[in-house]
């Protein structure tokens, strides 16, 4: 009598062996690479003020009213002439120059006010934060375009003992409300020249790079 359960156990042995290959080398989904940059880069999304950026404050016809290089002190705040402690952190450079006109407004006639960053450090939602083997872990500003080559060329690469194809990017994601977990190949990428595991990152990154254990 032939034994229908035989298959149907192979292929069950065989799904099983996958799943266990699978866990072993990392798991994670993998993203796609990064395309050319064009030569005329587009816009990120508009940028937030953090603590510790650097501003230029311009009021037309009344340059005594205006300042530069004011840094967003750590409470969030700056002060210029005939505006104290206004608050700047988590606002885009448009809606602190509208708040500065109305303060001013008070005391001149339809200012017209220009906010420039001249030096960005951004919100921790506006960073990458790379973690582990590397040779200088650090937070860096994002900048439209940015890839996980820039990210780590900015922090001096892999430590001698970073297992780069086992890290991961962490990312949150807005449509499904929650983190999702990524596979990088970051040896592949900064060892053996792989452009292909050159992959576009977003304001918020977690690079995690951890140690071979061999």
């Amino acid at each position: 009598m032939p034994n229908y359960r035989l298959p149907k156990l192979l292929a069950a042995s065989a799904m099983s062996a996958l799943a266990l290959s699978g866990c072993a080398s990392g798991g994670g989904a993998e993203l796609p690479p990064a395309t050319v940059v064009p030569l005329q880069e587009g816009p990120s999304e508009e940028y937030v003020i953090g603590p510790s950026d650097e501003l230029t404050i311009h009021v037309w016809r009344n340059p005594e009213l205006g300042a530069e290089k004011i840094q967003v002190r750590p409470d969030g705040r700056i002060t210029t002439p005939l505006v104290t402690d206004m608050p700047a952190v988590g606002k885009t450079p448009a809606m602190l120059a509208e708040d500065i006109r109305l303060q001013l407004s008070q005391y001149i006639e339809e200012p017209l006010v220009s906010v420039i960053v001249t030096r960005s450090e951004g919100t921790f939602s506006q960073q990458v934060r790379i973690v582990g083997a590397t040779a200088q872990p650090a937070s860096i500003p994002y900048r439209a375009n940015m890839t996980v080559l820039d990210a780590m060329i900015a922090v001096g690469g892999l430590s001698e003992f970073a297992a780069g194809n086992r890290a991961k990017l962490l990312r949150f994601d807005r449509q499904i409300g929650r983190q999702r977990e990524y596979a990088l190949r970051l040896s592949d990428l900064l060892r053996k020249g792989d452009s292909r595991a050159n992959v576009m990152l977003m304001p918020g990154d977690v690079i995690i790079i951890p140690e071979s254990m061999f």
